[in-house]
């Protein structure tokens, strides 16, 4: 194998491989990239045996062929390359090695037979569809941060994308939760999606699928079987299994006959938190919300370290009302919120907490209440 890339269409691809790949794991070849070459496009491959990664770029190849070489180690070499460089790859099967070259810098690296890589079974996929990468990124992003890191409870480890009735009709959703709080994320149905399984996509999936969807207008091809997820745009194909597990019945923990209604500016009640939980134990980080008409007083009152309080001019009309949560989890729902004011629905002190942003009914977040 021999071939041309340009350093940073290389840097890309590669990048994309080696975040994929464990650092520490028992089989020497999974920390490896499979580079195959033919015609004028070159593909990385990398795998976990959960995930599958695969980047395709152009290239001059002069000698197709393929082999693997460690990803970790081929990414550091590109990225430390100056910008515009041409770097040539050449793999001499009898040495080994692969060469890597480009301007006065030569590095040679011990490879694995490409017979040994790990592909992924291809799978019998029940539902394909498209999506715009906007739509997907808000639908991941948003609610991403409310996985459950419990790795007992397996099945809360990812986010859970299914076809949901809304408020307008069935919608393509993601819903996270880890019991303290809870994201639902909903965007249109894409019409092919209709009869797509819903699948758990672990917290991995995840965090890689986002480098997929940079460009917003881009669609993005979807593909979802009862034990495979496969998103793709013409460039990269990521496929993962998906959690085997069954999802709990989130609708349940959703309050429906919340009626105190609060509105605030969301970045005024983030910088407000983040000011009075400064002073908290970083242990539980309870903030204290006192409603009044039209005022919101937070509160931490920590007996080791000292107390904050600041009040903020609100929208509320209802009784007076105390309630405490987890100041982490009121930054994290509070930093989601796009639109300038966000929503909270209170039922009582003792009772989860709806958040939305501001007339949106497309996202909705739960957050249970603290003692205080």
């Amino acid at each position: 194998m021999k071939l041309s890339i340009e350093r940073a269409t290389l840097l890309k691809a590669v990048a994309q491989a080696q975040s994929v790949v464990e650092r520490r794991n028992t089989i020497p070849i999974l920390a490896n990239v499979l580079i195959e070459a033919e015609g004028s496009t070159v593909s990385f491959r990398a795998t976990d045996l959960d995930i599958e990664v695969v980047d395709k770029a152009a290239a001059m190849v002069e000698r197709a062929g393929a082999t693997t070489v460690s990803a970790v180690m081929l990414h550091e070499i590109v990225r430390k390359l100056p910008d515009g460089a041409l770097v040539s790859l050449t793999d001499d099967q009898r040495t080994g090695r692969l060469t890597v070259e480009a301007g006065r810098s030569t590095f040679a690296l011990a490879t694995l037979p490409r017979e040994d890589f790990p592909v992924m079974a291809s799978s019998e996929y029940q539902s394909n569809f498209s999506a715009k990468a906007g739509d997907l990124r808000r639908l991941f992003e948003k609610s991403k941060f409310a996985i459950s890191t419990e790795e007992t409870r397996y099945y809360l480890n990812g986010v859970y994308m299914h076809v949901a009735e809304g408020e307008d009709g069935r919608v393509l959703r993601c819903v996270a939760t880890d019991g303290h709080r809870l994201a639902r994320i909903d965007t249109p149905l894409p019409e092919a999606a209709v009869g797509m399984p819903g699948v758990i996509v672990p917290r991995k999936t995840v965090n890689e699928l986002r480098k997929l969807l940079d460009d917003d207008e881009a669609d993005i091809a979807i593909s979802v079987s009862e034990t495979k997820v496969r998103f793709a745009t013409p460039e990269i194909a990521l496929t993962s299994k998906v959690i085997d597990g069954t999802f709990p019945d989130y609708t349940r923990v959703i309050p429906v006959g919340n009626t105190k209604r609060l509105e605030v500016d969301a970045s005024d009640f983030a910088k407000a938190v983040d000011r009075v939980a400064t002073v908290s134990s970083e242990r539980s980080r309870a903030v204290k919300l006192i409603l009044e008409e039209d005022k919101l007083t937070l509160s931490v009152n920590a007996p080791d370290s000292g107390t904050a309080e600041e009040e903020l001019v609100v929208a509320y009309g209802d009784e007076r009302l105390e309630i405490g949560f987890n100041a982490k989890y009121l930054l994290e729902i509070a930093s989601q919120i796009d639109r300038e004011n966000a929503v909270f629905m209170f039922n009582s002190s003792g009772e989860p907490a709806l958040v939305r942003e501001g007339s949106d009914a497309s996202a909705v977040y739960v957050v249970m209440p603290m003692r205080v």
